[in-house]
């Protein structure tokens, strides 16, 4: 059931986990900053502390803290209140949704971890799967994600283990300080955040970003008659570009010149603007998107001196020549 963050209920999810913790299985996936996802093996001595720290902490302290005032507030609407823990629709992190997009539909095709091809400095953060009885289908799942960063890992080239009195060899090729805090999960297509710095810096989740880009790509998609690669929208497209988002901001869409002016503009300035059968204007990738907000902005200009086309990176606008009056 694809509950909203609304109805979601953490601390119902608590008690439900910690009733049946024992029946739970784990799985590891490092991701990268591409949040590209690896498998990850662990040794049956260590399932025991990877439950602990990544869901019995977490249960914990949700159980804990309710009795002390804990509450689950919609993030966007909060901003670093004590004693709060956050949620959103996992919709609307678009990283966070692809990682376990890939996760989930991928897996057969999702590589094992080792640093020899891969390498931990690229690494992001490491995020652990849970299932257990239950569900529609005899299963249930949630998911714990953690920051992990270059300097919580040691190369074995460059350490030494302290055994007893002396040093030794460090027997492993890397070893790795896992984070011993409560950072983000996913329950039931919601996102429940512990640490909101963590949290914005892992899935670099930009609030204000997100709602300019819903905002503008409503405005856009209201003027303009736009089609899209499957899989892909406006607003997920534009929450990535902040130059295109700002270029947007400054202008007024209602203003601007209409669909068959801004096709005509594109073919004088022999752009590959692609259109469809009913002059929807096709955008495949980040290269369109930009291609058709830098034609909005006017970005494109032929020098009537050299003939050559230019696109201006910034634009000033010029004040009137001495003795000629202000124009409009």
């Amino acid at each position: 059931m694809d509950e909203t963050p609304q109805k979601f209920d953490v601390f119902l999810w608590a008690n439900e986990i910690d009733e049946i913790k024992n029946n739970v299985s784990v799985e590891l996936f490092l991701f990268n900053k591409n949040y590209t996802p690896f498998k990850v093996r662990y040794s049956d001595k260590l399932t025991n502390n990877v439950k602990t720290l990544f869901m019995q902490e977490a249960v914990s302290y949700i159980l804990k803290e309710a009795d002390k005032g804990l509450e689950c507030r919609e993030y966007e609407k909060s901003d670093g209140e004590d004693k709060v823990i956050y949620h959103t629709k996992l919709e609307k992190v678009g990283r966070a949704e692809t990682l376990l997009h890939l996760i989930e539909n991928e897996y057969k095709d999702i590589a094992y971890f080792t640093d020899n091809e891969y390498e931990f400095k690229k690494v992001k953060g490491i995020i652990a799967r849970f299932t257990y009885p239950g569900g529609d289908d005899g299963t249930k799942t949630f998911y714990i994600a953690k920051a992990l960063s270059a300097s919580s890992a040691l190369k074995g080239a460059s350490s030494w283990e302290l055994n007893g009195e002396s040093f030794e060899p460090f027997s492993a090729e890397v070893a790795i300080k896992m984070p011993d805090d409560n950072q983000v999960a996913i329950i039931d297509k919601t996102v429940v955040i512990f640490n909101q710095t963590k949290f914005e810096s892992l899935f670099q989740y930009d609030y204000k970003s997100q709602v300019i880009a819903e905002e503008k790509a409503r405005e856009l998609e209201e003027k303009y008659k736009l089609s899209f690669s499957e899989g892909l929208t406006l607003n997920a497209l534009l929450q990535d570009k902040k130059p295109l988002l700002k270029k947007l901001q400054a202008m007024d869409i209602a203003e601007e010149m209409s669909q068959d002016q801004l096709i005509d503009y594109a073919d004088e300035m022999k752009l590959d603007l692609m259109t469809d059968d009913d002059k929807s204007i096709i955008i495949m990738d980040d290269k369109d998107l930009t291609t058709f907000v830098n034609l909005l902005n006017e970005d494109y200009y032929v020098s009537p001196v050299n003939g050559l086309r230019y696109e201006i990176k910034s634009k000033k606008l010029l004040g009137e020549p001495d003795g000629e009056p202000p124009r409009g």
